[in-house]
């Protein structure tokens, strides 16, 4: 009898989504220019990396120079080179626009569902969106993920299907 129930206390992690770790682990030596690593708690894009030769405890160092690829800030690292990393999980996303409510950006999916949980970026770019919409534009608006972080990135003008 104890036999039969085992099988049912088996958990099962298929689905990735709201679940899934925001982040995972990637040796040092690993990383590369151009991909993402958590340094201080942030998401960041690596923008120059190099590796110091092995001292006499043996561990070659990488340091890193990365940018937050939310507010653009430089941020530095020196980690050994066998030692994990934690590597964000990003995802960049185009949204149609559809309408601007109290600051937010209110888009749909290309399967229809709506987001409105992005505030307008306070950059030259959330002013080129807001003017885009104003002048009646369809405009599509590419959004970038991270570590439960979004942020609208680009926004460029909708193809016209006609």
């Amino acid at each position: 009898m104890a036999e039969d129930n085992k099988d049912d206390q088996h958990e099962t992690f298929e689905q990735a989504g709201a679940g899934a770790s925001s982040t995972y682990p990637m040796q040092c030596s690993g990383l590369r220019k151009g991909g993402h690593v958590v340094i201080k708690g942030r998401p960041c894009k690596i923008v120059d990396m190099s590796t110091s030769k092995t001292g006499k405890h043996g561990h070659a160092k990488v340091h890193l120079v990365a940018v937050d690829i939310f507010t653009g800030k430089k941020l530095e690292d020196i980690s050994p080179s066998t030692h994990n990393m934690d590597v964000p999980n990003v995802s960049r996303n185009e949204y149609q626009l559809l309408n601007i409510a109290d600051g937010f950006l209110n888009l749909m999916d290309p399967d229809g569902n709506s987001k409105d949980d992005v505030k307008v970026p306070d950059t030259d770019l959330g002013r080129e969106i807001e003017a885009g919409f104003d002048d009646g534009k369809d405009l599509m608006v590419t959004i970038i993920s991270a570590m439960d972080e979004e942020q609208a990135v680009s926004v460029k003008e909708a193809p016209q299907g006609n």
